[in-house]
């Protein structure tokens, strides 16, 4: 399963690389663009969640360090106004082989 991971600056210009298990994060997040707190949450919930599965359908159990990313993610995130902006600097790999996920 192809992991990979993606950096972020948070609203007070912390830089943080974070983790997923598996590209799914290409479907939720854009690298350059910029999201409000609460919509970077929702949507790297939903990808980490989703990537987790994945790796349950593989391997027969849940991915403890999207898990943990998730936790990190969420306690960085609620230090922040909910409407402050989160910028999406990279993601690697940039592109998904294949075209698939």
């Amino acid at each position: 399963m192809p992991e990979m991971t993606f950096s972020i600056q948070w609203p007070d210009g912390r830089k943080q690389t974070c983790y997923s298990p598996s590209l799914v994060i290409h479907d939720y997040l854009t690298a350059g663009e910029q999201y409000s707190v609460a919509d970077f949450l929702d949507r790297t919930r939903s990808a980490l969640t989703e990537a987790s599965e994945r790796v349950k359908e593989k391997f027969g159990m849940y991915c403890t360090s999207a898990a943990e990313q998730l936790h990190e993610l969420e306690k960085v995130a609620f230090a922040h106004s909910p409407d402050s902006l989160v910028h999406v600097l990279d993601l690697n790999p940039d592109t998904v082989p294949g075209g698939t996920r």
